[in-house]
């Protein structure tokens, strides 16, 4: 592989060590085809893609594709965990409290992480994690006529 060519999926996975799998391949391109998508999305796309897969086996591969860095899982309070394939830029999100809707947000102001504490208490800080609630313009809009 060149410098220039973008590596394939199963080379992505072996190079953070794990086994290559038509279900961990499928999963890995759903999740990044999709907008942050629940594990019942996650699942119903990778039977899209190869056929039949539990829920359990949909589980593990998250599991295994997130701790690898590969897949980033968001769980806003009171809201089901969501998966993006968005990693690496310390990147906030922005949620709808009507629907549920998750959007991306680029960091708020400085370099990562993003955002300064008022007081670190003597951490070394590398990454902030914010959620912004409000409304998506469908539900503002609904709301308001």
């Amino acid at each position: 592989m060149t410098a220039s060519q973008t590596p394939t999926t199963a080379e992505e996975l072996r190079g953070v060590g794990l086994r290559v799998t038509a279900a961990r391949v499928a999963l890995l391109e759903t999740v990044r085809d999709g907008d942050h998508l629940g594990v019942e999305a996650i699942a119903s796309g990778v039977r899209d893609r190869v056929g039949h897969i539990s829920l359990q086996a949909v589980y593990e591969a998250l599991h295994a594709l997130t701790a690898a860095g590969l897949v980033r899982r968001i769980e806003p309070a009171g809201n089901p965990a969501r998966f993006e394939g968005r990693v690496g830029d310390n990147h906030h999100h922005v949620v709808c409290r009507s629907c549920g809707a998750v959007a991306d947000v680029d960091c708020a102001a400085g370099e990562a992480p993003c955002l300064t504490a008022s007081d670190d208490h003597g951490f070394s800080v590398d990454e902030a994690e914010v959620i912004y609630w409000g409304q998506c313009p469908d539900c503002s809009t609904a709301t308001s006529s």
